[in-house]
């Protein structure tokens, strides 16, 4: 009876045991992060009675989660894309908002300055008209400003999120160093696996997978080596490195990422991937940053074709045309740890040649040396940097000055504050240089039938611009030009250039026929230097001569709405995958009522069936006592 007492006894804590989990299982059935548990039922050594190996019973010798961790692994990578494409689809959302607004985007401002300057081309004299300019040129560049007021706004926010985002991901890591050390601890105690604090582990780096992309590593004590960016380690057994948001060494403003663990500090800005804070940082060297650039050579461009068209007019005054626009100057920025005090003067010499990145300037040992700062390749440079002879590169001069140490660098920023210092210089309608300065004519009595064009200025600087000029056919097919005793051969069409002009001649003169050129001091209803300043648009004067103004906006608008578009389609398709990959998880680790309360009858019964056995037992026991007289 005592085997079949011991044997009854064992079914009946194991069963116990089984009851215990089951209603662990239910209690946390909404646990964020639970995974259900399962008792591992095993017999008992049997006995060797009578000539035969007896069963005595059965025991719980451990209790094992329900995870999978191939499962777990690619619902972290699913959590981490997700995360990270929806932040981007979220901040490029608002720079598309930004510059695509039909009537507030960067296409319909400037549609309504071209729409001024063509009501002054029609109506020359009308002050009206000049005054209308005027503002829609201040509306504009107060356009211009408010977009770069808002993309700073949002790379401070950017800024900003980065700090906390580092604040978040240091406090997780501590949060798991301290479990490992629980859980190594269970493990040396018990040599069971303390599954609860397992399932808190696995939820920390599952919430840290949504801030960045991890690689986990097991380790012989049951810990997990948690590792970010290209290796970088972030926990380490029960030491937990520190994430830190660190200041650019060019711009104190702008924040980069650092880890810092016993070894050091290691810069992870360029290695980071995955998650909210690889969105934020893709999005800042995606959109955001050429975005803020794009804006400023815009600004230059307009800028230098207004202000180049409108030194070739001529105002209401009979003055030669100012320049129309300003803008702020390149942004020189030097390294945090330079040893030297080098520095560079930056001009812009062809605003046709600008690109959308930045420079970094490195003085090597064998001298200096220039490459993009998105990309890291190598721009070739023409001369010294000396001011007789500057470095040119990509539309800039540089003129190196002070002493530089080897390793010390420039950051060259060609655009970014270009809009910053962008203001409207006319004030006065009167002063818009709507009218070429100059007016060509046939003489009267020209016996041939050749005719000259209006004449457009190629230099207003030309001292002679102005003056009476004569060009006079010694025959059909040569002429000379008063004060030049050359004699030039005659083809119709072509380009005649003098004195900063250039004229064209058509037909056949005859000899003795002359035309001049003079200036158009009474020409204050001319409009032939509007007319060009309005076709401007259309001037092929970006990316080396391909691309006009209105290309350019259009290209720069249409590829943000590409990008907006793209990293909404990308978001939405990871958020599908990554709830397919947390159903798949569920599947294995979740906890099912139903199944849970099948589970908690079939104990019970059993529980109930071993009760009974207990009963038999002792019901023997006491048959035995009685039948002798015990």
């Amino acid at each position: 009876m005592a085997d079949l007492l011991n044997t009854s006894i064992s079914g009946l804590l194991a069963f116990q045991r089984a009851l215990d989990v089951t209603s662990h299982n239910i209690t946390n059935a909404n646990t964020p992060g639970y995974s259900r548990q399962l008792p591992d039922f095993q017999t008992r050594t049997p006995q060797f009675l009578g000539g035969n190996w007896v069963g005595s019973g059965a025991d719980v010798t451990t209790v094992n989660r329900a995870y999978d961790n191939f499962l777990s692994s690619q619902a972290r990578s699913a959590s981490s894309a997700y995360n990270q494409s929806n932040t981007y689809a979220t901040q490029a959302a608002r720079v598309s908002n930004l510059f695509g607004d039909s009537t507030t985007g960067l296409s319909a401002s400037m549609q309504k300055f071209v729409n001024a300057l063509q009501a002054v081309a029609d109506s020359p004299n009308s002050s009206a008209a000049r005054q209308t300019m005027l503002s829609q040129a201040q509306t504009l560049v107060d356009r211009l400003k408010g977009y770069d007021s808002s993309l700073k706004s949002l790379d401070s926010q950017v800024n900003a999120s980065i700090s906390a985002e580092a604040d978040t991901i240091t406090s997780l890591a501590r949060g798991i160093a301290d479990l490992n050390k629980q859980i190594s601890s269970g493990y040396a105690q018990s040599g069971q696996a303390p599954n609860d604090l397992l399932d808190q582990r696995d939820k920390l780096i599952d919430e840290l997978s949504t801030h960045v992309n991890v690689n986990v590593v097991k380790t012989d004590g049951n810990q997990l080596n948690v590792f970010i960016g290209n290796g970088q380690p972030l926990v380490v057994g029960g030491d937990p490195a520190k994430v830190v948001a660190t200041s650019d060494p060019y711009d104190p403003t702008r924040k980069r990422l650092a880890v810092q663990s016993s070894v050091g500090t290691i810069d992870i800005t360029g290695s980071i991937a995955g998650g909210s804070l690889g969105g934020l940082l893709n999005f800042r060297t995606e959109m955001l940053d050429p975005a803020r650039n794009t804006i400023g050579k815009l600004s230059v461009a307009l800028s230098d074709v207004m202000n180049d068209q409108h030194n070739a007019g001529m105002d209401l005054n009979g003055d030669l045309g100012g320049d129309f626009f300003a803008v702020g100057d390149v942004v020189v920025r030097s390294h945090a740890n330079n040893t030297g005090t080098a520095g560079a003067t930056v001009t812009r010499t062809d605003a046709g040649a600008l690109t959308n990145s930045d420079y970094i300037l490195t003085n090597t040992a064998g001298g200096w040396s220039l490459r993009r700062a998105d990309t890291g390749a190598v721009v070739p440079m023409t001369g010294t940097g000396t001011a007789g002879d500057p470095f040119v590169a990509d539309g800039l001069s540089i003129v190196v000055s002070g002493a530089a140490g080897v390793g010390d660098s420039l950051k060259i920023m060609p655009t970014t504050g270009a809009v910053s210092g962008m203001r409207v210089l006319i004030t006065d309608p009167n002063e818009i240089a709507a009218a070429a300065p100059i007016v060509a004519q046939a003489t009267a009595g020209n016996q041939g039938n050749a005719t000259i064009s209006a004449g457009e200025v190629l230099n207003p600087t030309n001292p002679n611009l102005r003056t009476a000029t004569t060009i006079t056919f010694t025959s059909a097919t040569t002429y000379q030009i008063s004060g030049d005793p050359t004699v030039y051969t005659y083809t119709p069409g072509a380009d005649i250039d003098a004195n900063g002009w250039r004229v064209e001649i058509n037909g056949t003169p005859a000899a003795g026929d002359s035309f001049t050129v003079r200036d158009n001091s009474n020409g204050t209803g001319d409009n032939r230097n509007m007319l060009l300043l309005a076709g401007l648009m259309n001037e092929p004067v970006m990316n080396n001569g391909q691309t006009s103004l209105s290309q350019g906006i259009g290209q720069f608008v249409g590829d943000i709405g590409v990008k907006t578009n793209q990293a909404q389609v990308t978001a939405a398709a990871q958020k599908v995958v990554s709830e397919e990959a947390q159903d798949a998880m569920q599947s294995v680790s979740g906890v099912n009522l139903d199944e849970e309360a099948a589970n908690l009858l079939r104990y019970q019964q059993a529980y109930m069936a071993i009760s009974q056995m207990i009963r038999v037992a002792d019901t023997c026991f006491q048959s035995v006592l009685q039948a002798t007289g015990g």
